[in-house]
């Protein structure tokens, strides 16, 4: 037993699972290609300043959670706790808010948290942002984009949209003050981390899990009252254009997401199949975030997906199965491996998509079946002496009760593709 380990909350993904990962990100691929949207692959370390401006000094991410450290020359730099303000510092820095822009970004994201089920120390995003847009029909379209995201993956009965309208920063402010107010009188009551947050970060306590602060903010102040005359219009808009689309939504007035650059409509999708980490999408408008950066006023709006859970959802799935080996190649010797090779070499050119896999190590028949038995492969192709003498190869289905047939090598490619059409009804 070696005494190294992976640091903890940074986890390996195994093969057995990266299966997954791959399936996810195909899926994602192709959904943001026919949305429109381009990517971009931005540092994994950037200035420790960028996010606390950005993020907001008194969050939990940047208090207590950032993995932050000096370069040789004395620069604060952390590891990016979140990808927004990278990609916002992206597009002022290289003057991409002159056009509307339609972005989308992934990769490891890292926070010191107490790891557990669908949330580690090193996490994995994918973010997607939309800039120079104004009208809620960005924040439709980017809804619509999660959704489909989750129709391709198969989750999406899995999911909740819950959505909300925090308003313009100062409707928000009187809110603050309301709330606080409200909350003082009743400070004994609040749970230890509201308690700390009533004079940091006051929102964030109506996203508290404490099932005695909630109960106190049935009777607290509604965001909804102080929202400005322009939000309301743009929530409205927003929810009548997701109604247009067939887009189920539940209007949660308590969702006020944990950054502080967000502005009137934010979101989330929830599901009840992963426990206490529920909220598997996020995001919302943080339309004063690009001139915090330096550029002019650009509105945006995006969202991001913790992938971790993304894929416990996807394991989650009955459907959901290993991919197969299609094809097992098994040789009697030295001497057949080196008449199979460029053979074999062939057919993965002409199968383009088709799994198959060589055996390497030698072994008798008996073993080599044995590995492509389990390897799930549909047909073994078998070169011996017989078929370097007459230059063809022996199939023997491994799924079927179909015979084994030995073929010209000039043919083998046309029958395999016939019989994989044939098995997926094409």
């Amino acid at each position: 037993m070696t005494d190294y380990r992976s640091v903890r909350g940074m986890v390996d993904i195994l093969p057995e699972d990266t299966f997954l990962w791959q399936q996810l990100e195909a899926v994602m691929g192709t959904v943001l290609q026919q949305y429109g949207y381009q990517e971009i692959r931005l540092p994994i370390i950037e200035a420790t300043q960028l996010f606390s401006r950005s993020i907001g000094e008194v969050t939990d991410i940047v208090e207590k959670e950032m993995y932050t450290f000096a370069d040789r020359n004395g620069e604060s730099l952390s590891l990016r706790p979140e990808g927004t303000a990278s990609c916002v510092r992206a597009v002022v820095q290289h003057n991409l808010q002159q056009t509307v822009q339609k972005l989308w970004y992934q990769g490891p994201m890292f926070r010191y948290e107490r790891p557990q089920k669908g949330r580690q120390r090193q996490f994995h995003q994918l973010g997607v942002e939309g800039f120079g847009v104004a009208t809620p029909d960005l924040d439709a379209e980017l809804i619509l984009v999660s959704n489909a995201l989750w129709r391709g993956l198969g989750v999406r009965e899995l999911l909740t949209l819950e959505v909300n309208s925090i308003g313009s920063p100062a409707a928000r402010g009187l809110f603050r003050e309301a709330l606080v107010e409200f909350l003082s009188d009743h400070r004994t009551t609040l749970d230890d981390d509201s308690q700390r947050r009533l004079e940091t970060n006051p929102l964030r306590i109506l996203d508290s899990k404490n099932v005695d602060t909630q109960a106190l903010l049935t009777d607290a102040p509604a965001l909804s009252d102080f929202l400005d005359e322009q939000s309301r219009d743009d929530f409205a808009a927003l929810l009548a254009m997701l109604t247009a689309a067939g887009q189920p939504y539940v209007v949660n007035e308590r969702l006020v997401r944990g950054l502080d650059y967000y502005n009137k409509t934010v979101f989330e999708w929830t599901t009840d199949a992963l426990g206490a980490q529920g909220t598997v999408c996020g995001g919302g408008r943080y339309d004063g975030l690009v001139t915090q950066f330096g550029g002019r006023d650009t509105p945006a709006a995006g969202f991001a997906i913790g992938l971790e859970r993304l894929v416990l959802l996807l394991k989650g799935l009955e459907a959901q199965s290993v991919p197969q080996t299609d094809i097992y190649v098994v040789t009697a010797d030295a001497k057949s491996q080196l008449h199979a090779l460029p053979r074999v070499e062939a057919l993965r050119q002409a199968l383009p998509g088709r799994a198959i896999q060589a055996h390497l190590g030698g072994g008798s028949f008996k073993s080599q079946f044995k590995r492509a038995d389990r390897s799930g492969a549909r047909f073994a192709l078998v070169y011996g002496e017989s078929e370097q003498a007459t230059e063809s190869v022996t199939l023997k289905p491994l799924r079927s009760e179909g015979e084994q047939v030995t073929l010209p090598d000039n043919k083998v490619a046309a029958f395999l593709a016939e019989s994989f059409a044939g098995a997926n009804g094409e």
